[in-house]
């Protein structure tokens, strides 16, 4: 059982990572410290944990940085004594990948070789310490109708992000072989719920559908995902740094397939049931376009491993999880006008805007 003192969350700004710190704060049985180190690009809204800094003056730090940075991420490691990293930080959509693979590769590849070498200074031969690394289900490549992605599922990338991500998986694995650093490894299916960036299926369906624009769907929209709630996420990542076995990786999903047309329906009799206009009203946005190359047909994890070590279990009810995530957008506008400004509204206007 570890019980970390000074945990490093790199990326804490964005959607996953700002969710993990409220979480990991409101765990009565957490006393540490937390250091959000995020650089702050479109994805990175410091607006979604603005309220920290006074609710937690002791306990919470945030660092603007980069973590291809080498000497602001070996400061951080040792002006904070970090014991436990929490790597989310990641270029991580699909669609900006193809259009620019750069910053994929710079971030997801050199920023975590400049994490894991700062770890390997720092942490020396200790073995009281941890770094966690967040992958994704895409890293495995597409499934057909049936079967489910396992830890030792071989590597099949299809897009300039997955492939990223694929390598920094090797990275961090190999890192453990070679130097002997404690590490973790979770590879996550879609996440769905708060604080999530508009550029994803589920929050762009939910805005486009509270402003009447159409809903951009790619190809025949037969496209499946396991879907999990990000509170799920986060308290599945929770398990693993806390008794995950050094070395291992752990798939985390939902247990929740839907084909990527039916998610947007249900989404259209949601709005219908908060709003009290018709389905049809909404149904009529619906818009083929053309798929994006290289789109994965079907991924669905089996999570059956951290069933077994740790215990962990996704929430069986998507409907009402899915309800308070369109709740959520439709109650915080103020947010939601924070991270549709400046380049992040011009390239979203230029993906989907005129769809």
């Amino acid at each position: 059982m570890r019980t970390p003192k000074n945990i490093l969350v790199t990326g804490g700004c964005g959607f996953i990572g700002s969710n993990f710190i409220r979480y990991l704060l409101a765990r009565k049985d957490f006393t540490g410290r937390i250091v959000n180190l995020d650089a702050l690009t479109y994805a990175g809204n410091p607006q979604s944990l603005a309220d920290l800094a006074e609710t937690h003056p002791d306990r919470y730090r945030f660092v603007h940085g980069d973590i291809c940075d080498e000497a602001v991420v070996k400061r951080t490691f040792d002006e904070h004594a970090v014991d436990t990293v929490v790597h989310f930080a990641a270029e991580s959509h699909v669609d900006r990948s193809i259009s620019g693979p750069a910053a994929f590769i710079r971030t997801n590849l050199v920023g975590t070789f400049t994490l894991l070498e700062a770890a390997r200074a720092a942490w020396k031969t200790r073995t009281d310490v941890l770094f966690h690394h967040i992958s994704t289900d895409e890293v495995y490549g597409s499934l057909g109708p049936t079967g489910r992605f396992l830890e030792t599922t071989a590597y099949d990338p299809r897009s300039p992000y997955s492939a990223s991500k694929a390598g920094s998986d090797h990275l961090v694995s190999a890192y453990h072989h070679t130097y002997g650093l404690p590490v973790t490894i979770s590879n996550c299916s879609n996440n769905f719920g708060p604080y999530q960036f508009p550029e994803k299926l589920i929050p762009l369906m939910i805005l486009n559908l509270g402003e009447g624009k159409p809903l951009p769907v790619y190809g025949d929209g037969g496209n499946v995902r396991d879907w999990l709630h990000v509170a799920d996420h986060c308290a599945a990542i929770g398990e693993i740094i806390a008794r995950g076995r050094a070395g291992e990786t752990y798939n985390i999903g939902g247990n929740n397939e839907w084909k990527n047309i039916d998610i947007v329906h249900l989404l259209c009799d949601i709005l219908a049931e908060q709003t009290g206009k018709r389905k049809e009203e909404y149904t009529k946005l619906i818009t083929f376009v053309a798929d994006r190359p290289g789109h994965d047909r079907r991924y669905a994890i089996d999570c059956g491993k951290i069933e077994r070590e740790l215990g962990w279990r996704p929430t069986p009810d998507f409907r009402a999880l899915l309800t308070a995530t369109v709740r959520w957008y439709l109650d915080n506008p103020a947010w939601i006008a924070s991270v549709r400004t400046g380049e992040y509204r011009r390239w979203l206007d230029t993906h989907y805007g005129a769809r």
